[in-house]
């Protein structure tokens, strides 16, 4: 049985990165109305990709080639889940949409025991079907008209949420994480930056065409995909990967927060109660005593 190193530490990060592609989801929404889909995909992760490298541009220079087969790949279960949770979203409702991605809160620990023989704690487990509770609360209990479910639809965007999934165990799993860590947050963002780019590129980029918008791109660019990744790379060195995907769970209720702030939302009790199950699975996985171990179960 081995603690993570810095739980409280990781989950900050991990926290951080959840309140980041929190807030990007409404600001993404808005400015899709005048930016195609890919576009503003190969320019956010582009744009995400050039700022870490210029920051620190020896960082990939003499990296072991285990480095770099797992950043690819990283990149790529990221990016396809991303691109088939969009594509999906077209003949899916929002809400059940929500909810298929965040089932990854529960495949992940499925995953880790089948595929890596991990074992967790009661305390985790508990803290896993506390965040699918919430996600419940956030999504499918906030109602709404649409009943409309393409089932085709479901099946893609829960492959996405399986490809989240095997995108948190292989990045919980990686032995260099710790050394090379804002190396794999660079290769991932640029492997995503080059998958958007070659479904952008055919029809031509478009430009944010006001400051406004380029301070939304910026946001996306900068504070949910370059600090996001490379927060999450970070905090996924000190938290094993189930108790990650918990506190990543948290997206909704910073995406419910944004919206009440700026877009005087009302706040319902489904939200209110949604909130309260994800801080309390959030509390058990960081608490001392969840500790989880690696092996045959």
């Amino acid at each position: 049985m081995v603690a993570a190193p810095r739980p409280l530490v990781g989950a900050v990060l991990l926290l951080f990165v959840s309140a980041a592609w929190g807030s990007a989801f409404p600001l993404m929404k808005d400015l899709i109305d005048r930016i195609p889909v890919a576009d503003l995909l190969a320019e956010r992760y582009g744009v995400a990709t050039l700022a870490l490298f210029l920051l620190r541009p020896r960082c990939l220079r003499g990296l072991p080639e285990q480095t770099w087969i797992t950043g690819i790949l990283l990149g790529l279960l990221f990016g396809v889940g991303q691109t088939a949770q969009a594509v999906a979203l077209h003949d899916l409702p929002s809400p059940v949409s929500g909810f298929t991605v965040g089932s990854y809160v529960v495949i992940t620990p499925v995953l880790g025991l089948i595929l890596l023989g991990a074992r967790l704690s009661g305390r985790t487990w508990t803290a896993v079907a506390l965040a699918t509770a919430a996600m419940t609360a956030f999504t499918l209990l906030r109602g709404g008209g649409e009943t409309d479910i393409s089932l085709p639809a479901l099946v893609l965007t829960l492959l996405s949420a399986i490809l989240y999934s095997a995108h948190t165990l292989v990045l919980g799993s990686f032995e260099r994480a710790r050394q090379d860590a804002y190396a794999v947050a660079v290769i991932q963002l640029g492997v995503i930056a080059v998958m958007t780019g070659i479904l952008a590129v055919p029809d031509g980029i478009t430009l944010p065409a006001t400051p406004a918008d380029w301070t939304i791109l910026g946001h996306l660019s900068i504070v949910a995909c370059a600090l996001g990744f490379l927060a999450r790379s970070f905090g996924q060195v000190h938290v094993p990967p189930a108790p990650a995907a918990v506190i990543l769970s948290a997206q909704p209720l910073w995406v419910t927060a944004l919206a009440a702030v700026v877009y005087g939302e009302a706040l319902t009790w489904a939200v209110l109660l949604g909130g309260a199950l994800i801080a309390t699975a959030m509390l058990l996985t960081v608490l001392p005593g969840g500790r989880s171990a690696r092996g045959p179960s």
